[in-house]
């Protein structure tokens, strides 16, 4: 064992090498013992597996790679169409990967035969599924009893968050999961295993439908686990305490479920509690559970705590916050509808009284309803069996590392990622008319090309930003413009006036001052694809002016006769306009107002929910209105239905009275927003998220990013009330901007802090506790057979970006 343990020891220190030990060669099944789905199934028939690191401290992945014999990719090609082979490589079809996490449950067993199996669990499997790796016979016993040592060695790292140098033998031994033996990949007659512990299982169990039966209606004790559960449950936070409250707006009586971090499912706490929603003082409410024996949580009602109600399940999800920022998602249950409602209408109550800072009484009744809406979980429908979502064939995106100083004669080792001047990427502009993409670093700016195979290739490097007086200057935001040869910048340290760059030249050309003492605090094009034509004008904002800006007129550039400014302070925040040129602008407030045109009153104003609106975005045609709040997205149909203004958009014709248009709040459910915080310890903060756009593609996609994490919800999904509208993928560092390739909801284009990257949107994943915990490997290339191939030479381009 010493000799063991030095061995293992000399694999970790060699950082420069992504795959610390593999197996070459053995088969991959898929085992399922208790399902009616078939018992067992030959994943890959050849397959090689390994462990690798994952570019972020005490993370690693077990990974099982697809082997191809000669000649059989090109054949798959043939089978499955030009684009099969193509399809399927890197992805699941050739590749699986696993977090090693305790949760895995990740075991060893020797066959009489004298075969080594690893095998672990399918985390988004049905209970009891298997995923079996059965050594080739050629395997050495020796590689196979390292290879076991060191997936403990790493999931010891991911656990407790240090090196495994200084683990026992005792540490190790606890990680073994032992408890089950590996029932046989290929039986003649399929095993009878004891099934889990039968019990009731409430109505909640459809809400959770991939908890085990078992797991929903048994307290988190330990006596309703499953048997194969090993890691410690989640164990319930001391609350804080509560603060005398001045009035109560809600009391109801509930059942107290918390979500539990190893087993990704809800598990009862308590099954009577009382509720309450307290008044404090200073337009704070507080937020207290008590239980029959104990105080469960107390904490104040802020936007972060991401309220979900679900009337279908008569549920209240929401986080809760501790003062170290760790979050933990709660559920209450409740016994009938109108408990529920009570419930719901004192906690919006206390949310929006929090944000506005007005008595809720004072507002108008369709106001009330609206808010209530928004934050009301919609009946959420699973697939129909059998009907899969057609998704058209992507091409591959590579996710290369991009290096600055780049050229033919370029060593491996010249690959910059980082400026010595601590700056980093944080904005992107995509261009509508040609193939460029536009990345803003301090005063730089990187210009990448995309090329036919959907990959950025580096173009040049604008190095110096400054004012035609020879002034440096960071762009704080910038707007492609006349056909992408123009970009308007501005300049935080001079609000009143905005710099245009002739790309061609690459230098700022012009300084136009918009107005003496109207400043400009966004800005927008005057049509949804302006950019793609000569069009000169543009709209522009400040706190509390919404105006046309003519660079062509002499002097200041705002049109005073297209200026509609308001007497009280509406803090203007965003601005996006359709392809007819209608406009929606929208507040730090969070009301939005849809214009027509210029000079005039809004034709409609919908509510403000309280939070500030950091984006906004329209649809072409206007149906769709898109807003981004920090931890939600909201989501307005502006059609009409009904009424004298049927077919009519809101941008058009005011909406009726009794009419408003209907919200759609998109958020991470809570559960999810807990595991991300998790592992990431960063609050919740979305960029503002955008449609997919193309003069003949409808709107099918939305992109967001928060902390390390790119989300796309699929418009099909949401409206369609599907339980999982979006996918996600996480990057080991925080993603600074993001926008679709222009035509195409196929491609993303993504800003890290030092790296740029297009990535194709099949390589994001559903939102499963193995694909929030595991990072991407920034900079892995493309992969065509069952072994790991870094980046070439040709794979790099030229960026810091």
């Amino acid at each position: 064992m010493f000799m063991l343990r030095n061995v293992g020891k000399f694999l970790f220190g060699d950082s420069s090498k992504e795959s610390i030990i593999e197996i070459p060669q053995g088969q991959l099944y898929l085992v399922r013992p208790l399902s009616v789905k078939g018992y067992s199934e030959l994943i890959f028939k050849d397959a090689a597996a390994s462990i690798r690191r994952t570019g972020q401290e005490f993370q690693y992945q077990l990974v099982v790679q697809r082997a191809y014999e000669e000649g059989e990719e090109e054949l798959l090609a043939e089978e499955e169409g030009e684009d099969g082979g193509v399809e399927g490589l890197g992805s699941d079809k050739d590749e699986k990967t696993f977090l090693l996490d305790e949760s895995l449950q990740f075991r060893t067993d020797t066959r009489q035969t004298g075969e080594k199996v690893f095998a672990w669990r399918d985390l988004s499997g049905d209970y009891g599924d298997l995923f079996e790796f059965v050594c080739d016979s050629s395997v050495k016993p020796e590689t196979a009893t390292l290879f076991e040592r060191v997936a403990l060695q790493c999931q010891y790292e991911r656990k407790f968050r240090k090196s495994h140098e200084n683990a026992s033998e005792k540490d190790l031994e606890c990680l073994s999961y032992a408890e089950e033996p590996i029932p046989d990949a290929s039986p003649v007659p399929s095993p009878v295993l004891k099934s889990p512990t039968s019990s009731p299982v409430p109505e909640a169990a459809k809400f959770f439908p991939n908890t085990p039966k078992e797991k929903m209606g048994k307290k988190a004790s330990g006596k309703g686990k499953a048997p194969q559960q090993e890691e410690a449950p989640t164990i319930a936070p001391p609350a804080a305490e509560q603060p005398e409250g001045l009035e109560i707006l809600a009391h109801a009586v509930a059942e107290l479920h918390m979500f539990d971090f190893p087993s990704g499912t809800f598990i009862l706490q308590d099954s009577e509690v009382h509720a309450t929603v307290s008044g404090i003082g200073n337009w704070d409410y507080w937020l207290q559970i008590t239980g029959k024996e104990r105080e469960w949580l107390g904490q104040p009602i802020i936007p972060d705590i991401n309220p979900v109600f679900n009337f279908e399940f008569l549920s209240f999800i929401f986080n809760h916050y501790l003062e170290d920022g760790s979050a933990y998602s709660w559920l209450l249950r409740f016994k009938d509808l109108e408990t529920l409602e009570h419930f719901q209408q004192g906690a919006m109550q206390a949310l929006w009284e929090h944000l506005n800072q007005v008595k809720w009484a004072k507002t108008k009744d369709n106001d009330r309803e609206y808010v209530l809406e928004a934050f009301q979980d919609l009946t959420m429908e699973d697939a129909a069996e059998g009907e899969e979502e057609e998704e058209e064939e992507e091409e591959e995106a590579d996710d290369g590392r991009r290096s600055e100083h780049y050229d033919s004669d370029e060593s491996e080792d010249d690959v910059v990622t980082r400026d010595e001047d601590g700056n980093v990427n944080s904005q992107l502009a995509v261009g509508y008319k040609h193939d460029r993409s536009f990345v803003v670093r301090g005063s730089k700016i990187g210009v990448f090309k995309h090329t036919p195979d959907n990959h950025l290739e580096f173009s040049t490097n604008i190095s110096k930003v400054q004012t035609p007086k020879g002034k440096l200057f960071s762009p704080n935001k910038v707007m492609l413009h006349a056909e992408d040869t123009n970009m308007i910048l501005q300049n935080s340290d001079n609000p009143n006036s905005l710099y245009r760059m002739d790309l061609e030249y690459g230098k700022v050309v012009d300084e136009w001052k918009v107005h003496d003492d109207i400043p400009v605090r966004t800005f927008a094009p005057e049509k949804k694809f302006a950019q793609m034509t000569g069009e000169q004008t543009f709209l522009g904002l400040s706190g509390n002016a919404l105006y046309r800006i003519d660079p062509r007129l002499s002097g200041n550039k705002l049109v005073d006769d297209q200026l509609k400014q308001y007497a009280t302070k509406n803090d203007f925040s965003a601005a996006a306009t359709t392809e007819k040129g209608h406009i929606a602008v929208a507040s730090n407030k969070g009301d939005i107002r849809l214009f027509d045109r210029l000079g005039i009153n809004a034709k409609t104003l919908i509510p403000a929910l309280g939070d500030p609106i950091i984006g906004m975005d329209v649809s072409a045609d206007g149906r769709w209105v898109l807003a981004t709040t920090r931890t939600y997205l909201l989501l307005i149909d502006a059609l009409q239905k009904g009424g004298k203004n049927d077919g009519k958009l809101g941008f058009e014709k005011s909406f009726a009275k009794d009419d408003k248009p209907q919200p759609r709040r998109l958020g991470l459910t809570p559960s999810h927003v807990a595991q991300f915080q998790h592992e990431t310890k960063a609050p919740i903060s979305f960029t503002p998220a955008k449609f997919n756009t193309g003069l003949d593609n409808k709107e099918t996609t939305i992109i967001t990013a928060t902390g390390p994490f790119i989300i796309t919800w699929s418009l099909k999904k949401v409206l369609s009330n599907r339980k999982d509208p979006y996918s996600i993928k996480r990057y080991t560092e925080e993603v600074k901007a993001d926008n679709f390739k222009f035509g195409s909801d196929k491609n993303l284009i993504i800003a890290l802090p030092n790296e740029v990257n297009m990535v194709a949107k099949r390589a994001l994943q559903k939102p499963t506790r193995e694909s929030i915990a595991t990072p991407s490997r920034v900079g892995a290339g493309r992969r065509s057979s069952a072994r790991a191939s870094y980046l070439s030479r040709n794979d790099i381009v030229n960026s810091p970006y």
